[in-house]
């Protein structure tokens, strides 16, 4: 059995990365921050045109309404490229979340106009009492909720209790934690090169070197985790729902034990405004309760597991 990504999915990704990188910087997050603070949406036209020229609002679109027709897998290598750059448009909600889950009830009138990029897809569910980008003109004061993260736009919403829903946005949400942590750590590291104490980088230090290499193996340990729950949702196992929320829980562990050592790493700093990290860290904390929080996910595993639901084993996992 062959695990490993094709080509084709390698260089979509990297292709995908190296776009956002060149447009999509700390200080593009600043602009939109300040265009919230001053009763503006943080929202810029001309990155989510970008995001359509690429093709990426109709990656998961089947071809025949004119879309790529790809897969969940891809789809969760491009959302972790899209928390690796923060990025705050609704491209993860509308374009990975909402179009399967459309596709999943038959509902296809609007999959033309969502490759367009006219249409954005809000996302109801009970265990969200908000949703994302549904209104992003409403403003805090006029509607608005306030997210711990600036850069998120979110609205008092109510939703019925889809479980494919949730399963869809529980396994986007962790693509993107693991690619917010791998950024995390980058912006860490590097830092640690530069800062100097008692005439070296802080980074030759063992204790440093430690913290940051516990975070490195809680990341990679986390990435294929995610991408077997994406693969289990595109194959529509019945243990779809445990492969998922073993990857929120999983990518959320190491999401917030990298956001607590990149804090450290930069020192009292760190908390700072100042600090690009701020933003990284404030979407993880987001998306680490968003679509069901570590306690409800673990539960969903313990259930699964201990109740005999799930039999555990290699010849099992790689049935």
């Amino acid at each position: 059995m062959d695990f490993r990504f094709s080509e084709d999915q390698l260089t979509l990704a990297e292709t995908v990365r190296d776009y956002l990188s060149g447009t999509h910087g700390p200080e593009v997050l600043r602009r939109l921050d300040a265009a919230k603070e001053q009763g503006n949406a943080p929202r810029d036209p001309a990155i989510w045109n970008g995001l359509i020229e690429m093709g990426l609002t109709g990656l998961l679109v089947p071809e025949a309404q004119g879309g790529l027709g790809m897969g969940l897998v891809d789809a969760a290598l491009i959302a972790a490229e899209c928390g690796r750059a923060c990025v705050s448009e609704p491209l993860v909600d509308t374009a990975f979340v909402g179009v399967p889950w459309l596709l999943a009830k038959g509902e296809t009138d609007q999959l033309a106009a969502i490759v367009a990029g006219e249409v954005k897809v809000p996302l109801p569910h009970a265990i969200n009492p908000w949703v994302a980008d549904d209104t992003p003109s409403r403003l805090r004061g006029n509607g608005e909720l306030v997210s711990v993260d600036p850069l998120r736009c979110l609205s008092k919403g109510t939703g019925g209790d889809d479980p494919h829903l949730l399963n869809l946005a529980a396994l986007m949400s962790a693509a993107q934690l693991v690619g917010l942590a791998d950024a995390m750590l980058s912006q860490a590291t590097e830092y640690a090169k530069i800062r100097t104490q008692f005439g070296q980088p802080i980074g030759a230090f063992q204790g440093i070197k430690h913290q940051l290499a516990s975070c490195a193996v809680a990341i990679e340990f986390a990435k294929p985790v995610v991408w077997r729950a994406a693969a289990a949702m595109q194959d529509g196992l019945d243990s779809a729902p445990l492969h998922v929320s073993h990857a929120k829980v999983a990518s959320t562990d190491a999401a917030m034990l990298t956001a607590e050592t990149a804090i450290q790493v930069h020192g009292a700093m760190g908390y700072t405004y100042e600090v690009d990290l701020h933003f990284w860290m404030k979407r993880s904390w987001a998306l680490a309760g968003a679509w069901g929080s570590r306690a409800f996910h673990l539960k969903r595993v313990d259930k699964a597991v201990l109740g005999g639901a799930q039999p555990i084993g290699p010849e099992h996992t790689f049935a």
